[in-house]
């Protein structure tokens, strides 16, 4: 190994819902679009817009002695459609013009998700795995981090030297799966090889069953980990991203040893075969609109019950959801539910009308008059400007603690008993700072109900611990019930859509 290593670093992070809008180049600037020294300040800034994977493992190479960081590109976007062909083939060309400037280089890092498609390009994160080979050669170590919702394929297994997954849901581990990434990459150095072995399972988990705190997905976890020994690199377990509908769906097992290639195989057929025994322990637990506006009422009426926090996991922006579903703030609204915070509804127009008008105003509030995914629906009620922000914030709490975050110009609204927090840029409501930004304190409300599948667990669970979440059934772009999905491209037959299928893993790798 070189006593100071260069390391070529690079990002591209989307999940693809191929029911969402195409992902663009403005929604990735929106988020974070950096290159060259910009990309490498962002690595150390008190507050990156750069993911939490890259700040792991930049802390962790920091930590381990001297290394020259070779920025390349660095964008990423929470979730959304298939991105535009054009700009992604853009990020891919400029990635490797850099890379091909700044050789020879000894390893690469890449934080990836694992889930990406594009308008033309079923499997973006293997194009670019397969490009940046191409260039390093086949001995440069190339090391990568995905998320564990990453739809996989044998490419990216062959392309990468080892891939590693996220362990939690809520991902409040990147920063540690980025360390990770360093460690191995370090070992590599000094003369590792590492063997991956590769299952797929036809299987695709409801969003709301892969939860990592407990349950099924939580027992699989544990148990892969528990198979870690001093031969085993790294145990990844992928539940997939269930809306991508390609024919990468399903969940992925990435087994990665020190030159042991039986072992590999013979510990992820064995993890394959527990999860696929397993599968039925899957079923998402749902509370109907009408129960749940009761369960709101009830809690607004007597401060004796608990509050409630409402899941709107059917219209989750961090699974490709619009933000802006108007069921449950109808339902709510119109039965007359007090003291309830809904956030964060993306809706620009109405966030600029607001701005327009001022705090204080009072005004028809129109909500999605420029939306035109039908599951959205349209919404008219009175409502009050309460609160103007930029909806620049910093994370507080869960998976955007620390970092930077744009939600574009924002408002809160009085709706009736409702207070609604309006944003500019789409984003999950991942964070307590969305709602105490305008100065709210969330223990002063009696129902909130957050644009989350997941990820609000990890933020707002010192407010409202497991026992008081509701997961609401109504329509969305992400909705658990797979049944009601319009699938196209999954492969077939797949549990649980196929819920009498057989399956079992032959031996070896299985792509």
């Amino acid at each position: 190994m070189t006593t100071r290593p260069r390391i070529a670093v690079g990002t591209f992070m989307l999940e693809s819902n191929s029911h969402a809008p195409v992902a663009t180049r403005e929604e990735f600037a929106a988020n974070c679009y950096l290159e060259g020294d910009a990309f490498a300040q962002d690595w150390r800034a008190a507050h990156p817009r750069s993911p939490a994977t890259v700040s792991g493992f930049v802390a962790a190479m920091d930590a381990a002695g001297g290394w020259d960081g070779v920025p390349l590109v660095g964008t990423h976007v929470g979730a959304s459609g298939p991105v535009d062909q054009a700009f992604f083939d853009d990020v891919v060309g400029r990635t490797c013009t850099r890379l091909r400037a700044a050789l020879p280089v000894d390893g690469v890092y890449l934080s990836l998700h694992g889930a990406a498609i594009a308008t033309a390009d079923d499997d973006p994160d293997g194009t670019l795995l397969e490009r940046v080979r191409a260039i390093v050669g086949p001995s440069v170590p190339v090391v990568a981090t995905l998320d564990l919702h990453g739809n996989i394929v044998r490419r990216m297994v062959d392309r990468a030297s080892v891939l590693v997954a996220y362990r939690e849901n809520p991902h409040t581990d990147m920063a540690e799966r980025g360390a990770d990434a360093a460690r191995i990459l370090h070992e590599m150095l000094r003369g590792m090889r590492p063997a991956a072995a590769f299952v797929k399972l036809p299987f695709i988990p409801p969003s709301v069953t892969q939860n990592t705190k407990r349950g099924p997905y939580a027992d699989l976890i544990a148990f892969g980990q528990s198979r870690r020994d001093a031969d085993v690199v790294d145990v990844s377990i992928l539940s997939g991203f269930t809306l991508g509908d390609t024919p990468k769906n399903g969940m992925s097992v990435i087994v990665t040893t020190r030159n042991d290639p039986p072992k590999a195989a013979r510990l992820a057929r064995e993890i394959a075969v527990r999860a696929w025994s397993e599968r039925r322990r899957y079923v998402p637990a749902l509370t109907s609109l009408a129960d749940a506006t009761r369960l709101a009422l009830a809690a607004g009426r007597d401060p004796g019950l608990p509050a409630l926090l409402f899941a709107d996991v059917a219209d989750n922006p961090g699974g490709g959801g619009r933000g802006n579903t108007v069921w449950i703030l109808q339902a709510f609204h119109e039965a007359g539910v007090e003291r309830a915070w809904l956030g964060i509804f993306f809706d620009p127009a109405l966030a600029a009308q607001a701005h327009r008008l001022g705090v204080g105003a009072a005004f028809r509030a129109q909500f999605n008059r420029d939306e035109t995914q039908p599951l959205s629906g349209r919404y008219a009620a009175d409502a009050v400007v309460e609160g103007l922000r930029d909806g620049h914030c910093v994370g507080r709490r869960g998976i955007a603690a620390g970092h930077a975050i744009e939600l574009g110009p924002s408002a809160l609204l009085r709706v009736g008993g409702l207070r609604v927090v309006v944003v500019s840029v789409r984003q999950q409501c991942k964070d307590p700072v969305f709602f105490e930004m305008f100065g709210l304190d969330l223990r002063a409300a009696r129902s909130l109900i957050v644009k989350s599948r997941g990820h609000f667990r990890a933020a707002f669970d010192e407010f409202f611990p497991d026992e008081r979440i509701v997961e609401v059934d109504v329509p969305g772009l992400t909705t658990p019930v797979l049944q009601n999905v319009p699938w196209q491209r999954v492969p077939r037959p797949i549990y649980p859509l196929d819920p009498d299928m057989a399956w079992a893993p032959p031996d070896g790798y299985v792509a």
